[in-house]
């Protein structure tokens, strides 16, 4: 149920109102006892979802999306990925197994260094 703003054009009181939509609206001002109400027209609130599952950006356009990528610096999520797996494991003293091969936390593997191929 909406909240709605009225305002009296006799003796300018204003208020707001919960009420239902289906409502028709209040002529009677509270104050003054005269049938002057008006029911004012406002811009709305914005629609917020609340809760764990719902974020602001979710809901971004493509555009939005592209221009914000374009934006971020390079290799910023990897420095942070390593930073934070290099925190971890010096603090708890133990090895960690990594998780993966596309994990951050993954040791880099270079590829061994082949022999050089005789020409004769």
């Amino acid at each position: 149920m909406p909240t709605y703003d009225y305002r009296c054009n006799n003796c300018g009181h204003e208020f707001e109102l919960f009420q239902s939509m289906k409502d028709s609206p209040k002529r009677k001002c509270t104050e003054c006892g005269k049938n002057t109400l008006e029911r004012l027209i406002g811009t709305g609130a914005g629609i917020l979802f609340k809760g764990s599952g719902f974020y602001e950006t979710d809901y971004r356009s493509p555009s939005y999306k592209k221009d914000a990528a374009g934006d971020a610096p390079p290799d910023s999520g990897d420095a942070k990925k390593k930073k934070k797996n290099d925190s971890a494991d010096s603090s708890s003293g133990a090895t960690k197994k990594p998780c993966g091969p596309s994990c951050g936390c993954a040791p880099k593997k270079t590829p061994a260094a082949k022999p050089p191929q005789s020409t004769e």
